[in-house]
């Protein structure tokens, strides 16, 4: 079914008007470029994904497993190192590039088949969100969730105009490849089926629905019957949804929240106070996330392009909506919610924002021009990196595998040391704290740490110990790592 466009009185022309999908995917590859050739050092989770490949290069698959329970992503990087013969690292890199760039042309593709006037639109919101972009300069699994989830939802749209047995089927491929890399994926299946159930009505377009719903039923049966893929990481998402955990994990929230009160009217309300305070946390981040674009639905006259976004891209809705929901369940489970779990729930709403943009533009085309530049700025922002990159984790990791031998313990403080020292990954399984008390300080021969040399802590505990600092590395800010040993 043909979208309706949205009428905004704003205008693109030239290329960008042509070909906004190729400028999606061009203008991410050059963005992803500059983002990572900026870059000092590789990220946490990267070290993680790249060590585990390595792994799995030198002893196999099974070595997967053994570090982390949902390693499909490191054994996509360690099956292309072992066919293409590429360091694992550029690797990485060139998988989230590609991630990032078909992720950028697929939503503007999406944008175009309903509205051809507000794809230009799409294209500076992908390309300059902060959502998605903050992120260019890192190895993370997200991109390929992003990108097959993505994909499923163009092939759904594809299917919707013009059916067929194998384009439903694809659009279940594509869901399942996103949850190679994130089991947050699975969700689709329910939003795209909420998305045809009004078609149950209608006896001519039944045939369609069942194209659609039997591979998934098929799926469950078989996976119920088997027990397959019943990993460790599936059993805690299932427990998440589980109704008396998720009640479980409130009350204790709201307990703990309403220990820190004096006041015994706001302990009762403690329970509220937390829902919304989360609900608050999760829009000031959301808004954060959105950038520059969050700008014109200031104007309470462009709220109106919600119902254009509900009624022209609701495969897009109804998947925000239950994302939102797992956020949701997710935050109160853990206690924790950080940006890049977020952004997924922001690319989501990309239509909406170009809707906003292109609307405010034709209100306000003196201004809409400087919203524009102000968006390539951020565009810019967030792949060129001004502040000081970690590098003295890279010198601190170089010095430990010239000067220490490779099989005596050491503590690091940031597993990224152990990796760019030639040990793999090691995420410690003792704080800093604990790993230097009396208890565990025989343990190590040397001691990695992020900290000052002159610190009066430090100094009483090196005397005690009778070790010293061997040598300190500091990056453009002072920022220091301190090599402690005999």
């Amino acid at each position: 079914m043909k979208a309706a466009v949205v009428k905004t009185g704003a205008h693109v022309s030239g290329w960008v008007r042509e070909h906004p999908v190729r400028l999606a995917f061009l203008g991410s590859i050059l963005l992803s470029l500059i983002a990572v050739l900026g870059t000092a050092t590789v990220g946490r989770d990267a070290a993680l994904y790249i060590d585990t490949a390595q792994r799995v290069a030198e002893h196999g698959t099974q070595a997967a497993w053994q570090s982390f329970d949902w390693p499909w992503f490191s054994l996509l990087l360690a099956g292309t190192h072992i066919v293409l013969h590429l360091p694992l690292e550029l690797s990485a890199y060139l998988w989230c590039g590609l991630f990032f760039a078909g992720v950028s042309a697929l939503m503007v593709d999406c944008v175009r088949q309903r509205s051809a006037a507000l794809a230009p639109w799409a294209c500076l919101v992908m390309l300059a969100m902060p959502a998605v972009n903050s992120f260019r300069n890192d190895i993370i699994r997200e991109c390929g969730f992003w990108f097959f989830c993505m994909l499923a939802i163009w092939l759904a749209l594809r299917w919707d105009a013009r059916g067929g047995w194998l384009r439903a089927a694809f659009i279940h491929v594509a869901i399942l490849c996103a949850m190679l890399f994130r089991l947050e994926a699975l969700l689709l299946i329910p939003a795209l089926a909420l998305w045809q159930l009004p078609r149950l009505r209608d006896t001519a377009s039944r045939k369609q629905v069942f194209q659609f719903a039997l591979l998934p039923a098929l799926g469950f049966i078989a996976v119920a019957v088997s027990g397959a893929f019943l990993s460790g990481r599936l059993m805690i998402y299932l427990d998440m949804l589980n109704p008396h955990t998720v009640l479980a994990s409130f009350d204790l929230l709201s307990n703990q929240f309403a220990n820190s009160l004096i006041n015994k009217y706001s302990q009762d309300e403690a329970g509220r106070i937390i829902f919304f305070g989360i609900l608050a946390s999760m829009l000031i981040t959301f808004v954060k996330l959105m950038g520059p674009f969050a700008l014109p639905f200031v104007l309470r006259r462009n709220w109106g392009v919600l119902g254009a976004y509900w009624r022209d891209y609701r495969p897009f809705a109804w998947a925000a909506l239950l994302y939102l929901i797992v956020l949701v369940l997710f935050y109160v489970k853990e206690q924790f919610m950080n940006s890049r779990y977020m952004s997924f729930l922001s690319l989501l709403f990309v239509p909406l924002m170009a809707m906003g943009l292109a609307s405010f533009v034709g209100q306000f085309p003196r201004l809409g021009k400087a919203l524009v530049v102000v968006a390539l700025l951020v565009m810019l922002s967030n792949v060129i990196t001004t502040g000081a990159g970690k590098t003295h984790y890279v010198e601190a990791g170089r010095w430990m595998s010239t000067h220490v031998e490779a099989g005596a313990p050491a503590f690091f403080d940031d597993g990224r040391i152990s990796y760019y020292a030639g040990r793999g990954y090691v995420i410690p399984g003792l704080t800093r704290e604990q790993a230097m008390s009396p208890q565990h300080a025989d343990e190590y021969q040397y001691f990695l740490i992020d900290a000052k040399g002159n610190e009066p802590w430090l100094v009483e505990w090196l005397e005690a110990r009778h070790l010293r600092v061997l040598a300190h590395f500091a990056n453009r800010k002072g920022a220091t790592v301190l090599a402690i040993g005999r």
